[in-house]
């Protein structure tokens, strides 16, 4: 039992006071309406008591559904952007990916805890229908697309799909983003299934063993490319969410909206810049951007006026890689000469296309590295959708076509 303290209170008496069951106290803690701590002992959790309090004085059925058309308020308690840094649940997501991989950072996102984490585990049918679809597919297939028809083939071979509960959809989320790995080609020698995600995602992107530092570094890019608050591909998770489409459908949806070249896709707009750029130097490459109009891509971001921290930590990674350092010193040449440009600063899509180029992965690996990232932060945010009011999300237009006539 977890160890009582002044001011906290356990998961049994938070459920207790509010006449709940324990798992509903999690699912208030996941939908960011109550802050959870890892109790002393490491035995469950603890709650703020006047947090507690305050939840039972307001009541706990979720605000009625806004009309059509009314401003819908999204409330998380899974990442916060403010001062120019990330944080998920609190913690800062830079100082997250220096201690912990991938696994541990999912379960910190998921509330479960970073020892162990999540495991990433596919069903046996599934691997068979993936490695059989994947055999299916054309040559020469984009790498992004397969994960498109990974997601649709695990979601067949599981008739349980639709259970909604937040157990079940972690429990499912687990299973896919192993998937999204197994149904890419293998191109480097196998890790074994007990290896982490990121050596067995190598495998599917590098074409050999990996040298020194290789898979921390893309196991780094994992953690800090988790979850970015409302980012397009995050709204549009939640719509289908809110919709109750299933957990298979919500991702597909996510990743529907990566396939732009301002989202998920720009990190292959960045690695081909930046080949030019390690071909024949940045002042040509930039020129021709500023002649043709076109942004320099890689470069700023809206949340992060003074430079994107999550690249900044994994250019510094990637400059410990064999090779590193003269990438890293392109990217540091695009900035430079662009800026006379606002907001020329590497974002993260120029750190990933810099960890492609040192390590030698394809051009669109950096699109992999995003959505197979993505997809657990995609389904802590459709845990919270689901929590709320349904069919919240229904937007009006503002109609500018002809008025009606008469008949």
């Amino acid at each position: 039992m977890a160890e009582e303290r002044p001011g906290r209170l356990t998961t049994q008496q938070v459920a207790d006071r509010l006449g709940v069951k324990v798992e509903t106290v999690y699912a208030y803690a996941s939908r960011g309406q109550l802050s959870s701590e890892r109790a002393p002992d490491g035995k469950g959790s603890t709650f703020d008591a006047r947090e507690v309090a305050e939840l039972a004085r307001r009541g706990r059925r979720p605000a009625a559904r806004p009309a059509a058309g009314d401003p819908v308020e999204v409330r998380t308690g899974l990442t916060l952007i403010e001062g120019g840094r990330l944080h998920y649940r609190g913690r800062d997501a830079v100082a997250l990916a220096e201690r912990y991989g991938f696994e541990a950072a999912v379960g910190w996102l998921w509330g479960i805890g970073t020892d162990p984490g999540a495991r990433f585990r596919l069903p046996p049918e599934a691997a068979v229908a993936l490695h059989r679809a994947a055999e299916a597919l054309p040559a020469g297939i984009r790498l992004p697309d397969r994960l498109r028809v990974a997601v649709a083939v695990a979601a067949a071979t599981d008739p349980l799909r639709f259970d909604l509960r937040e157990q079940a959809v972690l429990a499912t989320g687990a299973g896919l983003v192993a998937g999204l790995v197994e149904g890419l080609p293998r191109t480097a020698p196998d890790p074994g299934p007990e290896a982490t995600l990121a050596a067995r995602l190598w495998s599917r992107l590098a074409s050999g063993a990996p040298g020194p530092g290789s898979v921390a570094c893309l196991d780094r890019a994992l953690v800090l490319l988790l979850d970015h608050e409302l980012a397009v591909s995050t709204v549009a998770v939640r719509v289908a969410a809110s919709a109750r489409a299933h957990p298979y459908a919500v991702v597909s949806a996510g990743l529907g909206a990566t396939d732009g070249p301002l989202h998920g896709a720009a990190s292959s707009l960045a690695h081909r810049m930046l080949g030019e750029v390690l071909a024949g130097g940045a002042v040509p490459v930039i020129g021709e951007h500023l002649r043709t109009g076109r942004p320099v891509p890689g470069l700023g971001h809206r949340l992060y006026p003074d430079g994107d921290p999550r690249a900044a930590a994994l250019l510094a990674a990637v400059r410990r890689l064999d090779g590193g350092e003269r990438v890293v010193a392109a990217v540091e040449e695009v900035a430079r000469v662009a800026g006379g440009q606002p907001g020329a600063r590497p974002n993260v899509d120029l750190a990933l296309a810099a960890l492609a180029h040192t390590a030698g992965l394809p051009a669109d690996a950096g699109e992999v590295v995003f959505a197979v990232a993505r997809t657990p932060g995609w389904l802590a945010h459709a845990v919270e959708e689901y929590g709320e009011e349904p069919l919240r999300m229904r937007a009006r237009a503002t109609y500018t076509g002809p008025r009606p006539q008469a008949e």
